[in-house]
């Protein structure tokens, strides 16, 4: 698609059938990506035991330190998203070119420092995390993450284009690059983690590697449409993100005003996150699991991935939330942001509630034995999906309520949420249910119920008030 054809939102059509336009690539796109890890865990099915259940156990735990690093560098996107969708929406499209360079610039000089203390850190902090009880599965886990930091660069300037692009409507860009990525990490993940065409068995470490490279190919899909942009453009359909002058101290500032909220807040839910999954690593530890099958940690880890493209599905509906309110606020029309941001709020509970019932109850049992040939990890997944599937409604509302308040400039509120949310509530009481209460997995999993449905109570609350209407960007 050419630029010149490219036209804000038109806030008199159909809400839904907008919404839906916008969504749909974004969440395929998104869910591809997803996929790298679930990709993982399925290939790690495959080793022998106890080498799969270590390994999916220590794949969550991975998981989560990167994305500390590689999340918290990725939510410059916020801050590109939201101002892209109101330069577009304000007719200046030089403008969001500017935030796109600006954005680049400043994940390319940070990523280096990142994968840095990453890589150098990243025994000590997964140490802490995982305790040293279960050497093999802290031996998968810093394998597997040291490759996976190598790719903090590449995740967070991909994640920057997706903004710039979803920013100015042109959600099918990321789907592109998502696509072509996943086709390459599924290859190379067969290729080195079974030792095939003569590479070497890599085992776990194989799908890190894998995932590393296709990463970078993904990047380089996102660059090839930006150079495409302006090909052919008059000079005021150009965005001339490609410019020296673009540079700017006071856009970069900008963008981190808004985005420096969103990182602390992936900072926050991973960091709690990781104390919240670590229970279920205790609870193995209690039973002696040092040596054997890490059953809880496995478990929690199949539940987590199996919910992991249902919660990328919700983000990504948010984020084209975000992009709606965003392009509104900047056409100076903020009723519309309201009437678009409560039309996606009832369309998320229709569809999700479907897919959560579909997914916690109809279809629980064959799509946990995608992910373990263990009885004992799949007897142990049963009711905690059964309760995830029921509370995915309430999920769906806090994850695209709290997209729309970055898209409308107010992530301060929904870092401090998280802070109160995760430390206060998900945390101390997963503890308490399943170690002091005795409750094992499920009282994790009631822990995880309290805080879905404060969040999203929290988060719509908030966008219910409409404070967020006069804040100029």
């Amino acid at each position: 698609m050419a630029a010149s054809h490219l036209a804000a939102i038109d806030f008199r059509a159909n809400p839904y059938r907008t919404i839906v336009k916008l969504a749909a690539p974004t969440i395929v796109a998104m869910m591809s990506q997803a996929l790298v890890s679930h990709v993982d865990a399925f290939f790690f099915k495959k080793l022998p035991s106890p080498e799969d259940s270590n390994g999916q156990a220590a794949l969550l735990m991975s998981m989560i330190v990167i994305w500390i690093f590689g999340g918290s560098l990725s939510a410059v996107s916020v801050g590109t998203q939201a101002l892209t969708a109101r330069r577009f929406a304000e007719g200046d499209r030089h403008g969001a070119g500017v935030v796109l360079a600006n954005a680049a610039a400043f994940v390319l000089g940070m990523g280096g420092l990142f994968t840095i203390i990453a890589v150098v850190f990243l025994p000590n902090i997964l140490g802490f995390f995982l305790g040293t009880r279960q050497p093999a599965v802290l031996e998968i886990a810093i394998s597997y993450s040291r490759w996976r930091m190598f790719g903090i660069i590449s995740m967070a300037m991909t994640m920057s284009s997706k903004a710039f692009f979803d920013g100015i409507g042109r959600t099918a860009v990321h789907f592109v690059a998502s696509a072509v990525m996943n086709i390459v990490n599924v290859l190379l993940c067969w290729i080195f983690i079974f030792g095939k065409f003569g590479a070497p068995r890599m085992g776990a470490e194989g799908a890190g590697f894998a995932a590393f490279l296709s990463t970078w190919v993904g990047l380089a899909i996102m660059i090839f449409y930006i150079v495409l942009l302006d090909k052919g453009e008059t000079e005021a359909a150009k965005f001339r993100p490609f410019r020296m002058a673009n540079f700017s101290p006071k856009i970069v500032l900008s963008i981190l005003k808004l985005s420096i909220p969103a990182a602390l807040a992936t900072v926050i839910l991973m960091g709690g996150f990781s104390q919240f999954t670590k229970v279920a690593n205790t609870l193995d530890e209690l039973q002696g699991a040092a040596g054997h099958e890490a059953v809880n940690g496995a478990a929690m880890a199949d539940t987590i991935f199996i919910l992991h493209l249902t919660l990328t599905a919700c983000l990504a509906f948010g984020t084209a939330t975000a992009t709606i309110v965003s392009q509104a606020l900047g056409a100076k029309k903020p009723e519309e942001a309201t009437r678009f941001g409560w039309a996606s709020l009832r369309l998320g509970l229709a569809v999700f509630g479907t897919v959560g019932f579909l997914e916690g109850v109809v279809f629980a049992r064959p799509i946990v034995s995608i992910f373990t040939d263990s009885p004992e990890v799949a007897n142990a997944m049963m009711t905690p999906l059964l309760m995830m599937g029921i509370i995915t409604p309430l999920v769906a509302v806090a994850m695209i309520m709290s997209e729309a308040l970055f898209g409308a400039g107010t992530p301060v509120f929904v870092a401090v949420a998280q802070l109160v949310l995760v430390f206060m509530v998900l945390v101390p009481l997963a503890n308490v249910f399943a170690l002091k209460l005795h409750m094992g997995l499920i009282g994790i999993w009631i822990a995880a119920s309290v805080y879905a449905l404060l969040a999203a109570s929290a988060m719509s609350f908030r966008f219910y008030q409409g404070k967020w209407k006069k804040i100029v960007l």
